[in-house]
């Protein structure tokens, strides 16, 4: 599993990670929740670790900000706070699981696990429509209305994965990691160019956008 912790105690944090890497899994640390924000909505997690008292902000609210955003990878919520009002709170906030410290790894470990055996299996929807376009992916075609739209496949995916988030934000680093494999980012044009081709074959002859630029941000697809 990939799993993100966010937790501002050192010692907690130590803790956590340290088992989880000896459990085998991947761990990403944060004691930031606004950071925290920004990774959950560009990079895929199997779960979220989320410390409830945290100093910049209460992580019940950083959690319904993600909900909000229809983040919804599974959430522990873990807290010092162990009245049932509280754990109501959590739940009804948008997490899917509340553990009170102190806690044992070993209970963390074990619901981490069934948090991801419930995670419904994705399901394969073969025509993908936003607005007038049209993506079938078993035969890889694409249209404009009625007009078919050839593309290289790279240009493809990008457009699968706009398809996928429609009137979404979709950032540079989301685009490098599912078309590329990226990890990281190598500090080249190679987003910027291969959206630019795909504009020119979907956008410009129809003299209308529908692949919109966020300035600073990344693009959107617009059903409009």
């Amino acid at each position: 599993m990939k799993i993100l912790l966010v937790e501002d105690d050192h010692d907690t944090a130590e803790f956590i990670c340290n088992g989880l890497k000896q459990a085998g899994e991947s761990v990403d640390h944060t004691q930031c929740p606004k950071d925290a924000i920004i990774r959950a909505s560009t990079t895929s997690f199997d779960a979220i670790i989320f410390d409830r008292l945290l100093p910049s902000m209460d992580g019940l609210d950083a959690v319904k900000i993600l909900r909000a955003s229809h983040i919804l990878t599974p959430i522990i919520m873990l807290t010092a706070l162990s009245d049932t009002a509280a754990r109501v709170e959590g739940l009804e906030a948008g997490a899917d699981d509340y553990l009170v410290k102190p806690f044992a790894f070993v209970e963390l470990h074990a619901r981490l696990k069934a948090l991801y055996r419930r995670k419904p299996a994705a399901q394969t929807v073969n025509e993908l429509q936003v607005g007038c376009v049209k993506l079938l992916r078993t035969s890889r075609q694409v249209f404009r209305g009625e007009n078919e739209i050839e593309l290289m496949p790279k240009e493809y995916q990008i457009l699968e994965f706009l398809m996928l988030h429609p009137n979404q934000l979709v950032t540079k680093t989301m685009l490098l990691e599912h078309v590329w494999g990226f990890s990281f980012d190598p500090k080249t044009s190679l987003v910027q160019t291969h959206v630019s081709r795909l504009r020119n074959k979907l956008d410009k002859p129809f003299n209308s956008e529908v692949i919109k630029t966020i300035r600073g941000s990344g693009y959107l697809l617009s059903e409009q």
